[in-house]
């Protein structure tokens, strides 16, 4: 088999559990976990934030291991934590077990996707790699939509979630054996020169991409960790009780296939404007959430809206990195994406009180104004694609 498709198809099964289960399955399962461990929006809020610094550390210890032993151990690290921590959340007795359980699984997204950016550019033809890396990004949205059929089954068929995170779990196992067997012939990248650090990455034309980041990590935590609970509060004609989680992420991850067309709507209007459409869909979705709940057209709405910003921005993020650092693409994107982690440990933290105090009502639409504030902040001459200026020359 070829690099080309043992990389894709090991990068999509990682993907898919690491950003599907992994990342969102949390926010699928709040009503159930809530309702298990008698859980307030306060501790929701605070569980979620505790899965975003696994994240975090996960870039963080993803990064370092690239560097010095290639994208094979990094990758089944995260896959590991996936697998440990998706059976101790089908298992946990305790919210504090549960946490430790949330924290391991969501770590496994930080160490998913910068290893294979590595491996599918130094392993994949030049013509084949954008068809390579899009099939890797695209398990984020068949895993999403995935966890959603299996939540969906479980209320139709009417067995315990528990049974779903053991499933998560086994598939998870599965994903880490074929991902064995597609890198362990991927080495390491040779060494290069010269060393580039954190410092390089500190330079003015850089920070509307870290801050676009950092917005998109509050926004798109705190829909997954709190949209589900908050939809399934209303009953909706023809759906049965409880399934209204399920189908919010059904939504979610088929719209969320609009991340492959992200290049062409990028040449169509310029990446400023494309920037400033997905933050006003951001804010939308946001709206519709905290507005229309009992409304099958704003879950629909909110749902659709929440995936194409969710996989549009994460293409625009991921090539709008690599054009400003094409001198040390796996760096830069770790950054980029530490920027969304940090986002993404905030949010739902102060998101979480701001619910408990003043209703879910209130914190959606607070959190839409961040969005809205920064598609008005953003200024087109900041917004540059070219090389940034290297610290170190």
């Amino acid at each position: 088999m070829t690099f080309f498709r043992s990389l894709s198809a090991a990068g999509f099964a990682a993907t898919a559990i690491s950003y599907g289960p992994g990342r969102m399955g949390f926010g699928l399962f709040v009503p159930q976990f809530s309702s298990t461990f008698s859980m307030s929006p306060s501790a929701v809020g605070t569980v979620s934030s505790i899965g975003f610094v696994g994240f975090f550390l996960g870039l963080l210890v993803a990064q370092f291991f690239l560097n010095r032993r290639g994208p094979e151990f990094p990758v089944l690290t995260g896959l590991s934590a996936a697998t440990a921590g998706m059976a101790i959340v089908a298992l946990a007795p305790t919210v504090g077990v549960l946490a430790l359980g949330i924290f391991l699984a969501t770590s496994s997204a930080g160490f998913a996707w910068t290893p294979f950016n590595d491996a599918v550019h130094r392993k994949v033809s030049d013509v084949d790699r954008p068809t390579a890396l899009s099939q890797v990004s695209t398990g984020t949205s068949v895993g999403i939509m995935g966890a959603g059929a299996l939540a969906l089954a479980m209320v139709v068929m009417e067995f315990d979630w528990r049974i779903c995170w053991s499933v998560f779990a086994g598939a998870s196992a599965l994903a880490l054996i074929g991902n064995w067997a597609a890198l362990r012939q991927v080495d390491k990248a040779p060494e290069e020169a010269p060393d580039r650090s954190w410092g390089d990455l500190l330079n003015r034309c850089a920070l509307p991409l870290f801050s676009i980041a950092f917005v998109f990590g509050i926004t798109s935590a705190v829909y997954v960790s709190f949209a589900a609970d908050r939809f399934a509060q209303a009953e909706y004609p023809g759906l049965p009780e409880d399934a209204t989680p399920s189908v919010l992420f059904l939504f979610f991850g088929f719209f969320g296939l609009s991340g492959l067309f992200t290049k062409r709507a990028r040449d169509a209007v310029g990446l400023s404007l494309l920037v400033r459409i997905l933050l006003v869909v951001a804010a939308v979705s946001l709206v519709f959430a905290a507005l229309e709940p009992g409304n099958w057209v704003a879950l629909v709405a909110s749902a659709a809206l929440q995936g194409i910003n969710v996989m549009m921005t994460s293409a625009v993020l991921a090539f709008w990195s690599e054009r400003l650092f094409p001198s040390f693409p796996a760096l830069g994107f770790t950054a980029t994406l530490l920027a969304t982690a940090a986002g993404s440990v905030i949010g739902p933290a102060i998101a979480g009180m701001v619910a408990g105090s003043f209703g879910p009502a209130a914190m959606f639409c607070g959190t839409a104004a961040i969005p809205l504030l920064a598609a008005l902040s953003l200024r087109t001459r900041f917004v540059v694609e070219r090389p940034a200026r290297m610290v170190a020359t």
